[in-house]
Order: C-alpha cells, then structure tokens, then sequence
C-alpha cells in the first residue's frame, strides 16, 4: 500500500518515492516480495501519487485510493483486482524498506502450516512508539491490536507492536472488510479487522521477522535517517561477507545497486552511489566519492572524485582528482594530484601527473602530460576537441587550444601555447608554438599553413 501522501516528510515527493541507499524506498518491499510472487502484485496509490505508477515497474498493477480514508480503505480498493484470483493475500505498507524475503516466507509458511485465517508480524521494537500494540489473551491468542492513539496507560506498557505486514484468507478478507467501522477522524483502520477475527473465533497466527528492525516504518526524514543507516550496514556486511575489506564501515556509505569485487579494500570516509561496479584487488579511499561509475580490477582511487567514468584495469587515480562524466581511462592510466579530465578517452599507459585539465579529448597511448597541462577546449559558445596521438610527450604548462591535433611522437616545450595542428616527430615551443625541428621545406610549408 503507496497511497498515503506522507506529509510528515515535508516534501513535494511522495514518501514512498523517496531515494533510499540508491533506489526508491518503495522498490525494496516490491523486490522483498518478488520470490512469493504467485499471482498478482497490486500497489495501492493516492490520484496525487501517480509518479510511483510512472517510476516503478510496469509489472506491478495499480489501484488508485480515491478518498484518503485509511489503510483498511486502501485494501478494500485492491479487491476489485484480487478478488477471485488469490487465496491469500500478503499485504505490506510501500514505507517499511528493511523488510525482507526471509521474513515474508517465513509467514507464508506459519500462514499455510497453521491453516490461519490471519497472520501477522509482530515485533518488540527497544522504541515502540507511534505504533499499534498487540493485545493477546491469557492463553496468548491474539485478539486486538490498539492503536497507540487510543491505547490506555496499560495497554501502552505492552512491548509488541504490530509490525503492518499481514497474510490474509481472501475468502474471509473481503466480506471481513465491510465491517470495519470508522474511527473518529473518519478512516478505516486495516487493524480492527484482527478484533474482528477474533470475534468470529478464526485463528489467528503471528512471527517474529528475523530482525526486529525489519518492520520499522518510515514517516519523517528523521525516521528515514535511521532506517537508511540500518539498510548501509546491511549492505556492508554483506560485502564484508563476500571478502570485501571495509576498514571503517560507520564512516562508509553505499547503494544497494553498487557491486564490489573480492579482495577489494574501501578505505574510510568513501561514498560509493548509483550503478557503480568496482572489480577486485582495488584499493578504494580514502575520501573519495564514486558515481555510476564502472572500475575494473586492481585499481586505487585515493581521495578523489569519479562521476559517470570508466577505468579498465590498474588504473590510478589521486589525491584530490576530479574524473567527470563521459570520461573513460584504458589499462594502467595514471592521474596523479589535482587534476580535471572530462568527456575524454585516455589511451594506455598515459600518465598525467598533477595539477592539469583535459577536457573533450582523444589521447592515445604512453602519453606524458606535464604538470599544468590544459586544454582549451571553450571558445565562449562551442566545445572543441583536442587529440594527441601515441607516445607524445607535453611538457609542463602546455596550452592546447582546441581544435587541435599533436602527431604521434611529438614534443611540446614547457609554457608552449599550441594554436595549431603538431606534426608527428616534431619538438615545437613558444607562444605560439612553433616547429624546433629542422624540418625539410615542405613539411616546414604545411605547419606554416596550418
């Protein structure tokens, strides 16, 4: 169930839209759902939240909530899609991403072994507040769940909490339904359906979910900070599992849709986002930040910024570089301290020291780019790209004004302003840079005239 407007979150996005570790928050309880799946998968929204419709999977149905009366309200819009096509019916609110697979099978399980007409999970949260208390008779039956609104002195002392995660019989549900009568602020509540129950003397069962966390629900930013810290070290620990080396996972922080290889070291302080895959042997941090980015194996990155790039194999980068998108470095590149590349492919074993900028650049292999290296690659209104060939050396402090191409082999002098194309094998120097070689008159003529 999506539909509530969460205005608790002070935000023009609805709640369940919000990105959490790299996705929205209501992915995680759609992919949790996803290995029970055995008919249809229905979310309930609000008309004002037809975003999560047009971001989430088409494979999902939709029903909208007209009238925002409550959760018992939201579930009985979904009978016109489920009605006569599940025996049983899982429901979940789209605010709980901790949930997990395991502990959706788990009361699937106890559901169908206990022939129950309900199941829930419940939870004793060390801070249950804000949610419903479950009520239980002395023989530990389950009978009520009050809402912590209308709960007494008493019944607030009551540890376990209703955890809003329920399989239903639907052959009983949807009848059970319309008697739920509304509460004084007008809503239907999902819950008194278990009072209900409990009246018409069906069974009703419970489970505990493997982590008492897993059913905690997101209502406000300060709830949703929390949450997130919980999911990053679950995230963590599994790479920890896996032979991934995190030397201070409380200051690292990443998104369920990173992969990271074996033997990999992420050093403190690094923030790894979006659809970034990182390779084995790497050495990652640290304070560094990486982007949708794709690193291949045995590559370090040390106190750096890559956003939108490629490395291929045993490429380093750092300190205090800045790779930008579109931007894609082939086997062993080096880029060393203070140093901007953008949109531009950097042929093997180049090396760029320090203190340089390439922007919208072609440069092949073996190339030494000298400390303070730039490409002028802005005229005021267009980009203009600059090439340099196979094994160039650029001496420190070149200007390369783009458009512009240095041949193969060529050398450039410190301070040398390059205005025009650089013929192959030739050493020129200046401002502007002109041709030091003697060259014989025809190769001198075509400089000239470029």
């Amino acid at each position: 169930m999506a539909a509530g407007k969460g205005r608790r979150m002070n935000s023009s996005l609805p709640k369940v839209l919000h990105p959490f570790c790299g996705k929205e928050m209501v992915r995680y309880v759609l992919e949790a759902v996803q290995p029970l799946v055995d008919g249809p998968v229905v979310v309930v929204i609000s008309p004002e939240s037809r975003k999560v419709s047009n971001l989430i999977s088409s494979s999902v149905e939709y029903v909208e909530q007209i009238k925002p009366k409550g959760t018992g309200q939201a579930l009985l819009e979904a009978e016109k899609v489920l009605n006569g096509r599940a025996s049983n019916v899982l429901v979940l609110y789209g605010d709980t991403p901790l949930i997990t697979s395991f502990t959706l099978i788990k009361l699937m399980e106890r559901h169908q072994a206990a022939n129950a007409t309900i199941t829930l999970v419940t939870s004793d949260l060390v801070s249950p507040s804000g949610l419903g208390r479950v009520e239980r008779n002395s023989e530990g039956e389950i009978t009520n769940i009050i809402e912590e609104s209308e709960a007494t002195n008493s019944q607030m002392a009551i540890k376990e909490i209703n955890g809003g995660v329920y399989a239903f019989k639907s052959n009983w549900l949807w009848p059970a339904l319309l008697q739920v009568r509304a509460v004084e602020n007008g809503e239907y509540y999902l819950t008194k359906l278990i009072e209900i129950a409990a009246k018409d003397e069906v069974p009703v069962e419970s489970v505990f979910p493997r982590e008492p966390g897993e059913v905690f629900g997101v209502d406000n930013k300060l709830k949703f900070a929390e949450a997130e810290s919980v999911m990053r070290r679950r995230i963590l620990d599994g790479w920890m599992m896996s032979g991934v080396t995190v030397v201070d996972p409380v200051t690292t922080y990443v998104d369920s849709t990173v992969t990271v290889g074996s033997n990999t070291t992420v050093y403190p302080n690094t923030t790894i986002t979006g659809a970034t895959s990182i390779g084995s042997e790497c050495h990652i941090g640290p304070n560094t930040m990486i982007y949708n980015s794709a690193i291949q194996e045995n590559c370090k990155v040390f106190a750096s910024v890559l956003e939108n790039v490629k490395l291929e194999a045993s490429v380093n980068v750092g300190p205090y570089s800045y790779i930008r998108s579109g931007t894609y470095l082939e086997n062993g590149v080096r880029v060393g301290n203070s140093a901007e590349i953008k949109n531009s492919h950097i042929g093997r074993g180049t090396t760029m020291g320090h203190f340089s900028y390439l922007g919208d650049s072609e440069i092949g292999k073996n190339v030494n780019i000298g400390a303070g290296t730039v490409t002028c690659n802005f005229d005021g209104i267009e980009k203009h790209k600059t090439i340099i060939e196979d094994d160039v050396f650029i001496g420190s402090g070149t200007m390369l004004v783009a458009p512009v191409r240095v041949g193969a082999r060529a050398k450039t002098g410190a301070g040398s302003v390059i205005t025009r194309d650089v013929l192959p094998d030739t050493l020129v120097a200046g401002i502007p840079a002109r041709n030091l070689h003697g060259l014989d008159p025809v190769a001198e003529s075509k400089l000239d005239k470029t």
